[in-house]
């Protein structure tokens, strides 16, 4: 893949920021979005727009087969069996607090136990933790190997019992960048009857994803981390388990028949899709998928390898820099967290954006990790298909100056 010519259809990056080129470098809290994505959401408006499923006018219908035509196009994208088990959500928090309150709050109880990890971003904390307090179960941690960034496998089957009813686990940390071994997990909780959720908001846009493959029972993802819009979100879950789970929200389309004192549920997905749904934002999505599948899943990982090797090698110049996380690249999705001497990641992040360049400065909503780490927060660098080695020099370039400014600030 050439990264420069990718780089044409994304007409964010082509502009100035504070005087300088934009250098894009927040690709973990959200992409950029290639031009036919924006385009089709604009013909969309202009030439389909309309409710889906209750119309049976030609609007109504076109616009039906663009929604139902992404959710394939989402199943086919993570190896999900078919498109049934496939339901669309506004974000992956609220796909995830799908699964904890309409799965955990009817299957938890006194003694039961919910093990996550902990590099897991606060949505797969705090859902469990809802759960948790609603039905007297408990929560346990997997812990994390500060020197090296990955998860203490040693101590899961210590972890593990006949109490453990959940294992909620992020596919790739936003944090550290860690690929986690989830088939590997995956059959050790099934061992003991646990049921597996994945987090895969930081996987979905940088490797081949398969979950059949995977063994998770409940995968999650974001589109507007993989070039789609915001407002789109998705949960792919096992059929049989998603038949015998109660809805999470109430409303239309979720219905096959409702009386004064009762209701029968609509079949799969739409049990679960209440209201109308982000229609223009999955079509979206589902344009944003095409885009990555023509440029191949695996191409895009191995560019994110590269450059993840080539901006640990350059920061690793720098004096005072300390990097988290596995130091393969090749174990690790495309970004590189990192402390600076004793500047405050908000600073370094700061003085990077008069430079134009975008990075995330602060606890990427995984304060159990920092306080892990030791840190108060890290300043992140995560890369995409559009990026270069020369935004990798810029970047190198920037924090020189970030270390000169401080230390003159500072009158060191």
């Amino acid at each position: 893949m050439n990264a420069n010519e990718i780089r044409k259809d994304f007409p964010t990056l082509d502009q100035e920021v504070n005087g300088h080129p934009l250098v894009y470098l927040d690709n973990g809290a959200t992409s950029q979005r290639p031009r036919a994505v924006i385009d089709e959401i604009k013909r969309f408006y202009e030439e389909d727009n309309s409710n889906v499923h209750r119309s049976v006018h030609t609007l109504g219908e076109r616009a039906t087969l663009l929604y139902e035509g992404a959710r394939e196009k989402v199943a086919d994208f993570i190896g999900a069996p078919g498109p049934r088990g496939l339901i669309f959500t506004k974000s992956a928090t609220e796909a995830l607090n799908l699964v904890a309150y309409a799965w955990g709050r009817h299957h938890l109880a006194p003694g039961d136990e919910v093990l996550i990890s902990e590099m897991e971003h606060h949505s797969n904390i705090v859902s469990w933790q809802l759960a948790c307090q609603d039905t007297g179960a408990t929560i346990k941690a997997i812990p994390v190997d500060v020197d090296e960034g990955i998860l203490e496998f040693d101590k899961l089957d210590g972890l593990l019992s006949n109490r453990t009813k959940v294992v909620a686990v992020t596919h790739v940390s936003n944090v550290l960048g860690t690929i986690n071994p989830i088939s590997e997990i995956s059959a050790r909780a099934h061992e003991v009857g646990a049921v597996v959720v994945c987090d895969g908001a930081q996987a979905a846009p940088h490797i081949p994803v398969n979950v059949v493959e995977l063994g998770c029972d409940f995968y999650v993802g974001t589109g507007h981390k993989m070039c789609g819009p915001t407002g789109i979100g998705f949960v792919w879950g096992r059929e049989e388990i998603l038949e015998e789970m109660n809805p999470f929200h109430g409303g239309g389309e979720m219905i096959l028949d409702v009386w004064m004192d009762r209701a029968t549920y609509n079949e799969l997905p739409y049990k679960f899709e209440a209201g109308t749904p982000p229609i223009a934002a999955a079509i979206g999505l589902g344009v944003a998928i095409d885009y990555l599948n023509d440029i191949g899943m695996k191409a895009v990982h191995d560019h994110e390898v590269e450059l993840g090797k080539y901006a640990m090698q350059r920061l690793g110049e720098i004096s005072g820099i300390k990097i988290f996380g596995p130091r393969d690249a090749d174990r690790k999705g495309g970004l590189v967290s990192f402390s600076f001497e004793e500047i405050h990641a908000h600073d370094v992040g700061t003085i990077l954006d008069t430079l134009g360049i975008a990075v995330r400065a602060g606890h990427h909503c995984a304060k159990p990790l920092m306080r892990k780490l030791g840190v108060p927060a890290t300043t992140r660098a995560s890369f995409y298909i559009y990026n270069t080695k020369d935004e990798v020099d810029r970047l190198h370039d920037g924090l020189l100056q970030v270390q000169k400014t401080m230390q003159g600030g500072l009158g060191l």
